[in-house]
């Protein structure tokens, strides 16, 4: 269905498409799979290894762990963004940095300390929530959907 809404190329356009396919490098899929994996996993294993401390030195459960664990690891994000480390990092490991929380404190510490120039209102908070608005909205939906279908599965009581 997908395909009889295309737009007909003109040749024009189709023999150009051709040309830049044929001077496109490949992409070296496999490596970039095996960097996200070993990036996304790292990224992981720093934030067990918070999580542990906080349970082991501080005294939480797992469970309460979990919220200062977000929160240094996005501290950490935010940090090695203003030193331009993360951003290095980030081209290395592709997705494997965008996906978890860090990459997402990232994008937002980058938006903001790009847009500073223009002031703290309409520079800062809506360049860095220009990314953050649909992340939030998205979830916040996504969070009423699954709890309205949880809610018709369960039957409407406590748990």
């Amino acid at each position: 269905m997908a395909n009889s809404k295309k737009k007909k190329l003109t040749p024009v356009q189709q023999e150009y498409k051709e040309l830049a396919d044929s001077v496109e490098p490949p992409r070296p899929l496999l490596k970039n799979f095996f960097r996200a994996f070993i990036a996304g996993g790292s990224i992981c294993l720093v934030g067990q290894a918070i999580q542990e401390m906080f349970v082991h030195w501080v005294g939480f459960d797992e469970k309460k762990a979990g919220d200062p664990t977000v929160a240094v690891l996005i501290l950490i994000s935010v940090i090695l963004t203003c030193l331009g480390v993360y951003d290095k990092f980030a081209q290395w490991a592709g997705a494997g940095s965008a996906v978890p929380v860090t990459g997402f404190a990232n994008s937002m510490a980058s938006a903001a300390i790009e847009h500073q120039s223009e002031g703290m209102v309409l520079g800062v908070g809506g360049k860095m929530f220009k990314l953050a608005g649909p992340v939030i909205v998205f979830g916040t939906v996504a969070a009423f959907i699954v709890g309205i279908v949880h809610l018709l599965i369960k039957g409407g009581g406590g748990s």
